[in-house]
């Protein structure tokens, strides 16, 4: 049986990210259960409990100490404001243990810092705030530098990118753990697109939403994800725009950072993994309502970027 993490601590410190505290805190912190959402057993922790000042000079009553990682499922990490700061040996010690006992630790922007201080990231690929990368690839050169996705899978560790990457790291944990239909409730509850996706079920790979500025294109994405089953050639969609299919392709890469092709492929696998959880409806209904046709092509695809079949992914997360 599936077991997705209910406790939860974020880890703190002087100069820490106000921004990202405030992300997480919000993501894991309030209490959504009247929703239907799952509610977690949320804390946030620092080396000596007390007041902590933050990057932008907001100070934090902290309660909890390090003895506080010990119980968690996942841990938390944002942004460390200065790497010539080594974390405390102590920090390290319950980073390393807090991953050999089986706990999830998803640091983004900075914060990766710490994991990389602790070894946790040695062999792994990772990523950091862009400004950072550069600083962090020559202090730590056996970490593997991703400096332009959004987030990082690997398993039980996660790195995100810097400031508002911190919420796609959570809302792609959330989709891992809980499934599509929790995390778009979450992200619908804090007014946020639902998934920034650049085709790779392991990482992201462009920072620019696919809610794009350009309103001609924007009109033809939005008619696009209401009809899915459509047959969605780069032909169909640059007529509906009124361009031609080559202006059409390079506006929208400019746009979204993805080709037509890869952008509707997601669309797809994001609306066949809700109508999995939500709807008691046959694979082969399913494949048809989102343009894959048949059961087989929509196993192919699922199997390819989520790794499991459309069944077992049900069987998982059906609410």
């Amino acid at each position: 049986m599936h077991h997705p993490f209910r406790n939860v601590a974020l880890y703190v410190n002087d100069g820490t990210g106000a921004f990202g505290a405030g992300i997480m805190s919000e993501i894991f912190g309030y209490d959504r259960r009247s929703r239907g959402l799952p509610g977690f057993d949320y804390a946030v922790c620092t080396d000596r409990p007390g007041p902590v000042v933050t990057d932008s000079r907001l100070t934090l009553m902290v309660e909890h100490g390090l003895d506080r990682l010990a119980a968690a499922d996942l841990i938390l990490i944002t942004s460390w404001e200065h790497f010539e700061v080594e974390p405390s040996p102590e920090v390290l010690a319950a980073m390393r243990s807090a991953h050999e006992r089986g706990a999830t630790i998803a640091a983004h922007c900075t914060g990766a810092y710490v994991l990389a201080a602790a070894g946790l990231l040695d062999g792994r690929r990772a990523t950091t705030h862009w400004r950072w990368a550069e600083v962090m690839a020559e202090r730590f050169p056996e970490v593997k530098l991703m400096p332009e996705v959004l987030y990082v899978d690997e398993g039980r560790i996660i790195t995100g990118a810097g400031a508002a990457a911190g919420v796609d790291m959570c809302l792609y944990l959330l989709r891992r753990e809980y499934g599509a239909a929790v995390a778009n409730g979450i992200a619908r509850d804090m007014v946020l697109p639902p998934h920034r996706d650049g085709g790779q079920a392991q990482y992201v790979a462009t920072s620019v939403p696919a809610d794009c500025d350009d309103e001609r294109l924007g009109a033809v994405l939005g008619w696009a994800r209401e009809n899915l089953d459509a047959p969605l050639t780069v032909e169909v969609l640059a007529a509906r725009a009124l361009m031609s299919q080559r202006s059409f392709a390079r506006r929208f890469a400019a746009a979204t950072g993805s080709t037509p092709h890869a952008w509707v492929l997601s669309q797809r696998l994001h609306r066949a993994e809700e109508l999995l959880e939500t709807a008691d409806l046959p694979i082969e209904e399913v494949a048809r309502r989102v343009g894959f046709g048949t059961a087989a092509t929509l196993r192919e695809q699922f199997v390819r970027r989520r790794g499991v079949p459309p069944r077992e992914y049900r069987k998982t997360f059906a609410s």
